[in-house]
């Protein structure tokens, strides 16, 4: 395998033991749908466009907005208007579809509005034109000057660019591939596309046009080449990982957990001398959720729900089941690691408590076998089944029901499930992403509000939010509305996540961040 690989990045006769160091692999056993931007709505797309395309800004490992094409901006007084200038010297991957001498071009604001309006463009169905919902109008004052209006202010506007939906494509190339430009991808990113055979492999090589150097005035990305296979299940991914086949171990399945992890989660004996492990914030809010458009009353009723967030220890979950990843969520919805997170009040472990919320519920309405079905993907089973035992205690019973994901999220959006497990992932670094799931006009299935949670001060401390350009200031509203959630219990928090990456000894310059997206660009290895 390794050497059809190499040969597809030189035709030089090269050693596999030359050649490896240049050459970064992982597997992504959830498959690519498609290495278009404008399609990466998930970790699997993202990652890769991420090495393939850049937007105006970026962010760093700490979700602080750095530049990107856009070298500066200025935003007006009102907060409505965004003036970007953009670099002169980002040029896109070489194409023959390019008609010059060395068969790139650069990149100009009217790239960005070909791009924009690719976006909401109802023909090209892209996932992501919610990004752009409160966007007046855009448009290309000079080469490199790009200007955006706003309908109303959104202060996490400019984080919001630094989507993947918002990279920058060329109207020649795309216009020429059509639909294909899905398996035809040109950016301008630290990588270039090489080959793709679906299910497979997919090569990346570096573009040596790249426009970023690092702090030395190094030209990046350091590495030659990424490789990215798809075997279809964790367990293989970690024997390729364990015989040091790929660098990248990105998740911990309860598949292997044990064999890598001790329970306080140490790298076990074996495994201390080739690999490392980093761990760090993740925003990623991991929670039950209830559906309260319903005639169930154990559903309608505030006491069961209250008892539910009451009866389990999330501390010996996390330690148990998770062996010690992730945090457990004591305080709101806001996950640790997001700007906004206040550490406010939430559900500590009580089971007396739990008990006497239970039997008010059967004394108010003479049920004295309160049932509430609850639905998770097997790679939640055990989480909830250990919560099903310990509500069992307190008197409340609870059904598993165990069910492929795909069918979880197309019954939330229906409004099919009393109870489910489900995640909360931030698509951009602003608390508000995290509240917008319990605004009352986002109900599904017009937008993420599955619980169809309703309260009129949420609704309104919400709307103010957006009006608030003192971050700190609309931080206390976040706290407000999270302290809101919590005392109504729409949700079940059960615990903020942790990226977890697993690494061979020899990869260096591969950090973490809170987004857990896939940074290859200042990446090395050293030669074993």
């Amino acid at each position: 395998m390794i050497y059809t690989l190499l040969s597809l990045i030189s035709c030089k006769d090269y050693s596999k033991e030359n050649r490896d160091h240049l050459v970064f692999r992982y597997n992504q056993y959830e498959n690519i749908s498609s290495l278009d931007p404008a399609f990466a709505r998930d970790v699997a797309n993202i990652w890769s466009t991420n090495q393939l395309f850049n937007g105006l800004i970026q962010l760093d490992d700490s979700l602080h907005i750095k530049p990107d094409i856009a070298k500066k901006w200025e935003i007006s007084e009102n907060a409505l208007e965004y003036t970007f200038i953009l670099r002169n010297d980002v040029r896109f991957h070489k194409h023959k579809q390019f008609k010059t001498k060395d068969s790139s071009r650069l990149v100009t604001a009217k790239d960005f509005v070909y791009s924009f309006d690719r976006i909401i463009n109802p023909n090209v169905a892209s996932p992501g034109n919610w990004v752009l919902k409160n966007v007046e109008k855009y448009e290309a004052i000079s080469d490199t000057i790009f200007k955006i209006k706003l309908k109303k202010p959104f202060p996490a506007f400019l984080g919001l660019l630094g989507m993947r939906y918002c990279s920058v494509v060329p109207k020649e190339i795309v216009e020429h591939y059509g639909q294909q430009f899905r398996s035809n991808p040109i950016g301008t990113g630290p990588f270039k596309f090489k080959m793709w055979e679906e299910n497979v492999k997919l090569v990346l090589r570096r573009n040596e046009l790249y426009f970023e150097k690092d702090e030395k005035g190094k030209q990046l990305p350091y590495l030659e080449a990424v490789a990215i296979t798809f075997l279809p299940d964790k367990q293989s991914e970690f024997l390729q990982f364990a015989q040091g086949k790929i660098d990248l171990l990105n998740s911990l399945d309860a598949s292997y957990k044990d064999e890598l992890l001790t329970p306080s989660g140490k790298l076990r004996d074996k495994y201390k001398n080739r690999v490392n492990i980093s761990k760090g914030s993740y925003l990623n809010s991991e929670y039950l959720g209830f559906y309260l458009d319903t005639d169930k009353k154990e559903i309608q009723s505030e006491l069961l729900r209250k008892a539910i967030n009451y009866g389990f220890d999330r501390k010996k979950m996390i330690t148990y089941l998770k062996n010690g990843i992730g945090t457990p969520a004591i305080n709101g919805f806001i996950p640790k690691g997001m700007p906004g997170f206040n550490n406010i009040p939430g559900y500590e472990y009580n089971p007396e408590k739990a008990r006497q919320l239970v039997d008010q519920f059967k004394k108010q309405t003479g049920n004295n076998k309160p049932t509430i079905r609850l639905a998770t993907d097997s790679n939640y089973q055990s989480i909830c089944e250990f919560i099903q035992r310990e509500l069992e205690k307190a008197g409340l019973n609870v059904i598993v029901d165990v069910m492929p994901s795909s069918t979880i999220r197309q019954k939330k959006w229906t409004g099919k499930l009393d109870s489910f497990r489900a995640s909360w992932i931030a698509d951009y670094p602003d608390a508000e992403n995290f509240l917008s799931p319990y605004y009352s006009k986002n109900f599904t299935p017009n937008g993420p509000n599955y619980t169809h949670f309703k309260n009129e001060t949420f609704d309104q401390l919400y709307e103010e939010s957006f009006l608030i350009m003192d971050t700190k200031v609309r931080e206390q509203h976040y706290a407000k509305m999270d302290s809101i959630i919590i005392a109504n219990a729409p949700i079940v928090p059960l615990y903020y996540d942790q990226v977890v990456r697993f690494t061979q000894k020899n990869v260096k310059g591969l950090t973490n961040n809170p987004q857990n997206f896939l940074v290859l660009k200042r990446v090395w290895k050293e030669k074993k």
